[in-house]
């Protein structure tokens, strides 16, 4: 059937009809990215067709997609064939172009498209597409890369929203190559001491890179570094600096951000990171350029956690991390990144909680390990986590220590609770006997949910298998991981019943694609962790097991996923950027309280607060979804 034989297509001649279309561009995506001269070209190379209600506007049969279109008004339904991998429909509506991967691998469409009513659509030729994306990178990059040119788009929309709340002056996705442009001052491993520090100080700089003859870091000096090195144990001036420097030097590539440089120094304390590129130092970025650049810096946070000295001093650094959460949500900070660094500071805050509390109930770190479950366990933690953890304590009599061990467990969660951490109602917490156990105990408990467990238990303990150890010994925990992964793999029995909870909530779509909702207080609401990031999160979980991955956080399963499966980068991409997109709704959400008032759940959004850009986005994220569950179905359900 294809394209319909009449009308004929009308030529878009009329300057008044261009002028017109040209306006309602520009308010879609690609489009309002594109130079004006290049949308109007656009519009010359297009004919508008109509469509009537059930018409098919392309087709299998049709071959090779001769041109791209662009949903004017009305809408249009894709439906595939019983035979297809991936069944169920999808929906295009004005703004909307199609069939973009099957003009872009030359190939026929895969599904029927048809109008579901009175549509209107403009058609532009394959050669004038390829033609356009040579001189128009936005146009360009929708097609090749459409999910995150959206998702480009929708942060460029939040910065805009809230730049004038934004307490930063540059975004932390800035490069190193951009912050680090001074050539660093540098000398070789013989350079004697005083004639370092004489530099140091004619320059006024705050340390000195030592490098090799091929200008690779060997180590550093900072001013911080001379009193404990140099004046308290009397070193002669004459003494070669690679005597004195630190060594091995951390170090970042141009490449890097000044998130990554943020949370290298957080880590480990450090004040200068040396930024190279090949190799080779061409810059030092230090604390001062990331406070000029943040008022409020993750180095300050760190500081202040590392220095409370009681649970009223944590309760405000947790008040100002939420803050800084905010701030870079005003940034547009991408998903990941954010989540990374509240994970991070709430690691930080998490142990020295374990160590403050410990010392008060004069327990020894060195026989037990604190572990995070769930979105901690995975690093992927919102503003509104409850907490999720447990206990592994060494022990010749679990018994006769379990008690002690608990009143430490459960101390430790009610300071995080004062914190602003919530207890876990399912009791998931190091003060419940279930969680506080030794090695042998942890590893009795995951045997039995992998060989034996309901799935009735896998549906409580799932998040049990999103394990990372926190704080104390982190070294106990390795044998209990390394035996969950080689055990996961070896019982399909376990991974078939871990599909069907993948399964148990399908992604919200009806048979035309459309967002399924549900009405709260008179409004369109959507859960997205329960009908969202928890499918991706299932998914992930379910290969990583499957394959013996030891990965435990999602965007990692998926690349080591796509990694030992051989897929094409463009399939983990996708699935990466649906799982980031619905974590920064979420994210956004909890930090500008867009919850609905009586819903009680902090993942609840209500539709009518997106843009038509994030609903865009929603939908798509949501296809990739179903796409997932459809192929696990496939592949274990059978």
């Amino acid at each position: 059937m294809g394209d319909p034989a009449t009308p004929p297509p009308r030529s878009i001649a009329s300057a008044a009809l261009a002028a017109g279309l040209r306006d309602m561009l520009r308010r879609w995506v690609p489009f309002a990215q594109m130079r004006p001269e290049h949308v109007d070209r656009f519009l010359a190379q297009a004919s508008e067709l109509y469509f009537a209600p059930d018409e098919v506007v392309v087709e299998p049969s049709d071959g090779p997609v001769a041109r791209l279109y662009l949903v004017r008004e009305g809408a249009v339904t894709g439906t595939r064939s019983a035979t297809e991998l991936y069944l169920g429909s999808f929906q295009y509506e004005a703004g909307d172009l199609f069939p973009v991967a099957a003009l872009m691998a030359e190939r026929a469409v895969t599904a029927t498209y048809t109008a579901t009513r009175d549509t209107f659509c403009l058609a532009v030729p394959k050669a004038a597409v390829a033609e356009l994306a040579a001189v128009s990178p936005p146009f360009a990059d929708l097609l090749n890369r459409r999910m995150l040119n959206f998702i480009d788009a929708s942060r460029q929309a939040v910065q805009q929203a809230h730049a004038s709340n934004a307490l930063a002056e540059q975004s932390l996705e800035r490069r190193l190559g951009e912050i680090a442009t001074k050539t660093p001052a540098a000398c070789t491993p013989d350079t004697p001491v005083g004639e370092a520090l004489r530099t140091m100080h004619e320059r006024r700089i705050g340390s000195m890179l030592v490098t090799d003859a091929g200008g690779v870091p060997q180590g550093i000096l900072t001013r911080y570094d001379v009193l404990g090195r140099i004046t308290l144990p009397q070193r002669p001036l004459g003494t070669p600096i690679a005597e004195v420097m630190t060594t091995p030097v951390r170090t970042l590539t141009v490449d890097d951000t000044a998130h990554d440089a943020a949370l290298l120094m957080s880590r480990h304390g450090l004040r200068h990171v040396p930024v190279t590129r090949d190799g080779r130092a061409v810059g030092i970025v230090s604390e001062r350029d990331l406070f000029a650049m943040q008022r409020l810096s993750i180095k300050q946070l760190s500081s202040a956690i590392r220095a409370a000295r009681d649970v009223a001093a944590m309760q405000a650094v947790a008040a100002e991390l939420r803050r800084f959460a905010a701030t870079l949500l005003a940034q547009g900070v991408q998903a990941k990144q954010l989540t990374e660094l509240i994970s991070h500071l709430n690691d930080l805050l998490t142990a020295r909680l374990v160590e403050l509390v410990a010392a008060e109930h004069r327990r020894d770190l060195t026989q037990a390990c604190w572990i995070a479950f769930g979105s901690e366990g995975r690093s992927e933690q919102t503003v509104a986590t409850d907490q999720d953890n447990g206990l592994i304590f060494e022990s010749s009599d679990p018994e006769r220590d379990r008690p002690a061990w608990l009143a430490f467990g459960r101390a430790v969660n009610e300071a995080l609770d004062a914190c602003g951490y919530p207890l876990c109602k399912g009791g998931i917490m190091a003060g419940n006997p279930d969680c506080c156990r030794t090695p042998a105990e942890w590893r009795s408990r995951f045997a039995h949910w992998i060989d034996h467990g309901s799935p009735e238990d896998l549906l409580a303990a799932s998040i049990y298998f999103d394990l990372r150890p926190l704080a104390g010994a982190l070294g106990i925990a390795e044998p209990l991981l390394a035996f969950i992964h080689r055990r996961a793999a070896e019982v399909p029995r376990f991974c078939r019943q871990l599909a069907e909870e993948v399964l148990r909530n399908a992604a919200p779509l009806n048979w035309l694609g459309q967002v399924e909702t549900r009405v709260l207080d008179g409004a369109e609401v959507l859960d997205l962790k329960l009908h969202g990031t928890a499918i991706f999160v299932g998914v992930a979980r379910l290969h990583a097991l499957a394959l013996g991955l030891p990965e435990v956080n999602t965007r990692r399963r998926f690349e080591a996923l796509a990694h030992a499966r051989g897929l094409p980068e463009r399939h983990c991409e996708a699935w990466v950027a649906a799982f980031e997109f619905l974590q920064m709704l979420r994210l956004r959400v909890q930090l500008e309280g867009l919850a609905p008032s009586g819903g009680g759940n902090p993942n609840l959004i209500r539709l009518d607060t997106l843009n038509y850009i994030d609903r865009r986005i929603l939908k798509e994220s949501l296809r990739v979804a179903r796409r997932l569950q459809q192929r696990i179905e496939l592949d274990y359900m059978r």
